[in-house]
């Protein structure tokens, strides 16, 4: 059974002017996204600024999200290294955290062969009990998971379950569909291809663009899932100019902005992230106005 079906929202992490995880806020953020329709809560993910945050405060903040979710949708906690024992780590300790699911980007950096990448999944998996989701995205991690390489974890290591694949290839997804043989469950992993993908068989997306519309987020894939493609297509196209506006900038620097915009949190950045140029936040707040979020 897949660990959610629709809108994942991968949630910021909001941070105080001192730089310090504003908990306080945070529980506004997670209360707006399950009044809002999200299906799931992917925390202390990219767009969480885990890359930037402590063990501590990394374990912390899934710790606390959990708490306020109170098990009324999944959350699925962000858990990947490129280093294989930190990621063991992360994932035992989220696992009795209470998490439902782990999200495990692939290995930067040092990156890794395509084996090397299924036995770094492997150990992690058999460390846990919980489902995992491979994080495939090239442009951030410089590795790529191949076709043959995800539909080989999907049918072998029995809870690696899916893919959020974020490499940008249409060509290489249908491929990987094709090789896990019903065995995958995919979750788009740009806002601007979900109906794309769920016509390959997705299930839904991991999401920036539910931090700011979690129901129309949902609705793009729930139109889907009824049968109503030309909506959910139709919602989809909609949605682009703001989509554009929230990755004309390194996520999460637009996200994080049109939340402070919207009132959230005070859109702090942890270095090297630094703050939206004025001609950026423009263009923002101008998508923004079109959904009438400012």
């Amino acid at each position: 059974m897949a660990i959610f079906k629709g809108a994942g929202t991968a949630i910021i992490t909001p941070f105080q002017t001192d730089g310090s995880v504003d908990y306080k806020e945070f529980e506004r953020l997670i209360e707006f996204q399950i009044t809002g329709g999200a299906d799931a809560i992917i925390v202390c993910g990219t767009t969480g600024e885990s890359s930037t945050l402590t063990h501590e405060e990394h374990l912390d903040v899934i710790k606390y999200c959990i708490e306020v979710v109170g098990g009324r949708i999944p959350v699925v906690a962000g858990t990947g290294s490129n280093c294989t024992a930190t990621a063991v780590y992360l994932s035992t300790e989220a696992q009795k955290l209470g998490a439902d699911g782990l999200l495990v980007v692939t290995p930067y950096y040092n990156k890794g062969t395509q084996q090397g990448l299924y036995e770094h999944y492997k150990i992690i998996a058999e460390s846990v009990k919980l489902p995992i989701i491979v994080y495939n995205v090239p442009s951030r991690t410089g590795t790529n998971v191949a076709p043959e390489t995800a539909a080989r974890m999907c049918r072998e290591i029995e809870n690696v379950v899916g893919v959020k694949d974020a490499a940008n290839n249409i060509v290489q997804t249908a491929k990987m569909m094709s090789l896990a043989e019903g065995k995958l469950d995919l979750y788009s992993g740009n806002d601007d291809q979900i109906t794309p993908m769920m016509s390959l068989g997705g299930i839904g997306v991991i999401s920036v663009l539910s931090n700011v519309l979690p129901r129309e987020t949902h609705e793009i894939c729930e139109r889907f899932f009824e049968g109503d493609v030309a909506g959910s297509c139709k919602l989809q196209l909609k949605v682009l100019p703001l989509v554009e506006a929230l990755f004309c900038e390194v996520n999460p620097i637009p996200v994080k902005k049109a939340m402070s915009l919207m009132g959230y949190g005070e859109g702090t950045l942890r270095r090297p992230l630094t703050q939206m140029e004025d001609k950026n936040v423009v263009r923002l707040k101008a998508a923004m106005k079109e959904w009438g979020l400012v």
